[in-house]
């Protein structure tokens, strides 16, 4: 896969410590690593949200979630698609932090195939935090107009590109019941 000059921009900042925003399939979301306290911190800051509800790890390949999960998983057990992309919660291990977890026992996991987003955890080979990129509370911006004007000064990189094809945030399930959290 060739991966783009703004992906590869985009990894820089992230392993340096940045926010950046970029569309996933039904929204921009607003990413950093998953194991950056401070990023994680100045993500929910511009957020204007707690650690309390956790945050959604997005994946290319299982193999990025090694020491985030206490489950065995496989590809096919994360199962996803552009038109209805699901987050599964999974256990999460002993090692996987707080300010992740939140206030749950597990993990929130999507293995995106939107293909900046799959591109982006390819070129940082990396889980990426991936939560929706609004002031909590607010509508996510899908658009990169919107996404510019209400968060657009806040972030270190917004990478070009449309969201889509989903129409909104993902589906929540649980891995182990199958069961609904938050439909599409």
């Amino acid at each position: 896969m060739v991966i783009s000059q703004n992906i590869r921009y985009a990894a820089r900042v992230i392993n340096r410590g940045g926010v950046i925003a970029y569309p996933t399939e039904g929204v921009f979301g607003l990413g950093c690593l998953p194991g950056d306290f401070a990023a994680v911190a100045r993500l929910l800051t511009i957020k204007k949200r707690g650690p309390d509800m956790g945050l959604v790890l997005i994946i290319s390949d299982v193999d990025q979630l090694d020491g985030w999960t206490g489950a065995k998983l496989d590809d096919d057990s994360l199962a996803s698609s552009l038109e209805a992309p699901v987050t599964w919660i999974v256990p999460a291990s002993e090692e996987a932090p707080w300010w992740i977890r939140g206030k749950h026992a597990g993990i929130a996991v999507r293995k995106t195939e939107h293909p900046v987003a799959k591109a982006l955890c390819q070129a940082t080979d990396s889980a990426l935090v991936s939560t929706s990129a609004n002031v909590s509370g607010r509508p996510p911006a899908r658009t990169p107009y919107v996404l510019r004007r209400t968060l657009g000064a806040l972030v270190d990189y917004v990478i070009p590109g449309e969201c889509g094809p989903a129409h909104g945030p993902s589906e929540i399930r649980i891995l182990e019941t199958g069961k609904i959290l938050r439909p599409a």
